[in-house]
This record gives structure tokens, sequence and C-alpha cells, in this order.
């Protein structure tokens, strides 16, 4: 018996270590232009940002959590009804250990050295603020190296060779593949559409999570929503005001572009701003209630008789959207709202449902837009 046993712990241990042995030293180039050297197969992994999971539940969503040994806990608070949908399919992800941001300073280098992490992957837009507090450094002492992806700043470029990158580093390269496949394909039935038929362009103004304060109004420039917009047939009216990603419009800037179409990215923010004024759409999203305060913004000083208030063109998606690799979904339904009549046959919720029935870990849950021209 104790010779059986005996056998058995030394195959374990045999096995084990042969596995172990076949992770070798690659060398990646990650999106911020680095060339790192990584031990890959990675077998642990810590998430520079908890949203994050989007891509890797992408590439192992049978248990996207088996390399995760620390994460930020952005997820949470950001994005809680998705939270909620992977907590009670992999209750385990909740013993996760939690890290604050590199941005704010909070990330405790120490803590992350103890979980003995293969790789950090980091988002692009915390690159400057990692060098500035020599997060780099630390960590490049204890040998642990970071890759920068990103999904967020340029999310039309770099989504793609983000999840090209995180495959390649986790051995799922034909995963990463076929999900690449899968958003190229979504992406040229607007792209192709728009391409054949060069329609007369609805001016638009993106409201980057109206309702989040009491200041208007939050937009995008000529990246992430504001790049969608101009894919799905539309003109982005913050593209030559805002020179970056990011940054905002004045009231009187609306006004006077006076947009075909608003449209307003929403999500539920009562970890940051409860009971804001914000629209409560994603997965299981009440629609009557995101609704009534969709409604409720048009009434801000900035809407005061624009053509989008005026014909009902007021819309709102999942703020999410900027921030996944989902990012064709929203095109999708952009050129809906843009070009009814292009885009009749096409079916963003078929689209989005398929992705989640293909690729993704959690169920599907409706819930991801409302407009207040749907009757």
């Amino acid at each position: 018996m104790h010779t059986a046993l005996l056998k058995t712990v030394t195959g374990t241990a045999i096995a084990l270590s042969c596995m172990a042995a076949q992770a070798d030293p690659i060398t990646v180039t990650d999106i911020a232009g680095r060339e790192v050297t990584v031990e890959a197969p990675v077998e642990r992994v810590i998430l520079g940002e908890g949203r994050q999971i989007y891509l890797l539940g992408a590439l192992e969503p049978e248990d996207p959590f088996a390399h995760v040994v620390g994460w930020r806990k952005d997820f949470s608070q950001a994005d809680p009804d998705n939270y909620a949908s992977y907590a009670a399919k992999f209750p385990e992800m909740k013993d996760i250990p939690t890290f604050g941001g590199f941005k704010d300073g909070t990330f405790d280098v120490e803590q992350a050295a103890t979980l003995q992490p293969d790789v950090v992957l980091m988002n692009l837009e915390a690159k400057a603020a990692t060098e500035d507090a020599a997060y780099d450094d630390k960590l490049a002492q204890l040998g642990i190296p970071i890759v920068y992806v990103d999904f967020r700043e340029d999310p039309i470029k770099h989504t793609i060779p983000s999840m090209r990158l995180m495959g390649r580093l986790l051995g799922d390269e034909e995963k990463a593949q076929a999900f690449i496949d899968f958003a190229e394909a979504q992406m040229a039935r607007v792209t192709d559409t728009i391409a054949a038929a060069d329609p007369e362009r609805p001016t638009v103004f993106i409201d980057r999570a109206g309702g989040y304060s009491e200041d208007c109004c939050m937009s995008f420039g000529p990246a992430n929503f504001g790049e969608y917009v101009e894919l799905a047939g539309g003109t982005n009216i913050a593209a030559d005001i805002i020179p970056n990603t990011f940054g905002t419009l004045n009231p009187e800037q609306i006004i006077a572009a006076n947009p075909d179409q608003v449209v307003v990215t929403g999500g539920s923010w009562d970890a940051y701003v409860p009971d804001g004024n914000w629209v409560g759409v994603g997965p299981g999203a009440d629609l009557e209630a995101a609704r009534e305060k969709l409604q409720a913004l048009t009434e801000r000083t900035a809407m005061t008789g624009i053509s989008a208030v005026e014909n009902g063109n007021f819309h709102a998606i999942w703020h999410q959207f900027y921030n996944s690799p989902y990012y064709f979904v929203a095109v999708q339904q952009l050129a809906k709202w843009l070009h009814p009549e292009l885009f009749s046959d096409l079916d963003p919720e078929a689209t989005l449902k398929t992705l989640h029935e293909r690729f993704l870990p959690v169920d599907y849950q409706a819930g991801y837009w409302v407009s207040l021209n749907e009757h």
C-alpha cells in the first residue's frame, strides 16, 4: 500500500516537473512597443485591471480564473452586473487577492511578489504612472515582467493585438485567433456596407457616462467611441475638438454643433455615485428605468434645442463597450441607429448572444442599450 502511494506521489512529481519544463522563454512585443521575455505558457498572472477578465474569459471560458493569482478590484465596482454573473459561476474568484491601482499609486509591490506571478498584465494608460512610481523597476528587480495590453486608449487598433498577445502568453493562440476572426467578420458587416453605400453621415455626440456627475459633458476624441461613430457611418462632433481619446465639451459647443444623434454611455455605478443620474444599461438592466433616466438627460442645458432631442434620436449604450473586446457589437448598434435603412437586417443583439454562446464564460442577458425612439 505504501509502495503504491510512493509510486503515485513520485509519478505526480515527475509529471509536474515535465509540465514545468514545458515553459520556455519567449520574447514578445507588447502594445507599448517593448520587447519582453516571459516564461510561457504562463501559469500565474496578475491582472493590472480587473476588467482584463473580459479578454481572459474569451480565451479560457471554462475557467477564466485558473491562472489569476491577483487582480485590481475595479471589476466589482465598474461593472457589478457582470461581476455578479462571474461570481455566481466562479465563486472562487472572490478569494483572489485584490490590488490598488498603478495610476493612483496604491499598488503593493511586496504583495505582488509574494504571489510569485510569471507576468503582470498592465493596461497601456497606466504606463506613465507605473514608470513614475518606478513600479516597473521594482518588479524587474524581482524578476517579474510587465506586459502592456490595451483595449481602452485605442481599442480599434490595439484590442486584436492584445488578444493575440495574451493568447501567446497563455498558450491559447488558436482560441485567440477564433475570437479575432469572429470580431473582424462582425465589424466587416458594418464597414463593408458603409464603404459600398457611402451614405450621408449624421452628426453624433457621444455623452460619456452622462449623468455620472453634474458637469457636462465628457466625450471621446478621434479614438474609442469616437472612432466607433466614424466606422458606423457617422461624424463625431468632438473629433476636431478633443485631441486625444478622452476629453470634455462645454454645453455651448454641443448646442452649436446641433448633433443629429446623441448616444449616452451608461452602466451601474452605485459604487461610485449612489443613486446617480447615470443610465443603468448593461446585462439584466431594467430598461424602463433606464429609459426614464435617459429622458431626464435630454433636459440638461447642453441639450437645449438640438436636433437629436427634437427627433427622438437619443440613445444609451453600455459604457464598458469602450473598455472590452466587444467593441464590434457597439459599432453594429450605432450603425442601426445612424442608418436604420442600410442595416435593417443587422441584429446586434443576435451578435451579442452568439458572442456569449461561442466565447464567453457567462450567459447572455439583455439590457445593453435603450433608445427614446423605440415604441
